[in-house]
């Protein structure tokens, strides 16, 4: 799926997701990344969902986020919130969704100036 957001300068945007592969501007990503709405996108050490700890999560806080959109690969899974504790009592939002869903909402939300991160699992496709 290609995406065709306004751009906003000094914004980051997601200009394409497929599966195991997200493209930030034009820039190709095939592992679990980070992306912050402004600065650089950081890998993520996380490698599959089963695979989640609290240290995956705990990553995003030195974001200063006010908002976490975290993107459970091709398909609707929720961590537990032992995991993301630390974001909690940060009193960090936190949703969770497909990463093709993470995608299309953090456009929206960073584009209207919003402090979000993607926290994306990129899984390789299923074979």
């Amino acid at each position: 799926m290609k995406f065709e957001p306004d751009r906003a300068d000094g914004v980051n945007q997601i200009s394409r997701q497929e599966p195991g592969v997200v493209w930030i501007q034009a820039q190709a990503h095939s592992s679990s990344l980070l992306v912050p709405w402004s600065g650089n996108v950081r890998p993520w050490s996380a490698r599959s969902f089963e695979g989640l700890s609290s240290e995956h999560f705990d990553a995003v806080l030195a974001l200063q986020p006010e908002l976490v959109l975290f993107g459970s690969g091709a398909r609707l899974r929720f961590a537990s919130p032992s995991l993301w504790q630390g974001l909690i009592a940060a009193r960090i939002g936190f949703e969770t969704m497909d990463t093709a869903a993470a995608c299309r909402t953090f456009n929206v939300l960073a584009s209207e100036g919003r402090r979000v991160v993607a926290a994306l699992l990129l899984e390789p496709p299923a074979a």
